[in-house]
């Protein structure tokens, strides 16, 4: 059962893959924000499994990211997703990437709980 409170935590060490250069975002070979955004994502995902009706998944329905601090190509972070509300079928989480001590990006995101089968048909 998704409650208020449920969590869960990745980690990524930055890739030359991973940076606003390889991703288009910006040239300079730091974590690029697109990449913050999916970890995010993944982590929230991460968050919810185990935990969904049978034939159930979520789609993501929006996402505030404020990224606030660069990651060099090497350095690590790790995103943090939790719950902080459920309406029916849609799931709130609050976001934080940490760099070490630093709080490198902050956010909210929001996921809508759908039956797989009838979204995959309707695509």
């Amino acid at each position: 059962m998704i409650q208020e409170g449920t969590t869960a935590s990745k980690a990524l060490v930055v890739t030359a893959a991973d940076t606003a250069v390889a991703l288009g975002s910006g040239d300079v070979d730091v974590l690029g924000t697109p990449r913050v955004v999916a970890l995010c994502e993944e982590t929230a995902v991460a968050a919810l499994a185990g935990l969904l009706p049978e034939g159930s998944t979520t789609v993501g329905t929006s996402i505030t990211v404020d990224h606030l601090a660069a990651t060099p190509v090497g350095g690590s972070v790790t995103a943090t997703a939790t719950v902080t509300a459920i309406d029916g079928t849609t799931i709130s989480f609050s976001l934080s990437v940490v760099d070490g001590e630093t709080v490198a990006a902050r956010g909210a995101h929001t996921r809508a709980v759908v039956d797989r089968d009838r979204f995959e048909a309707s695509l």
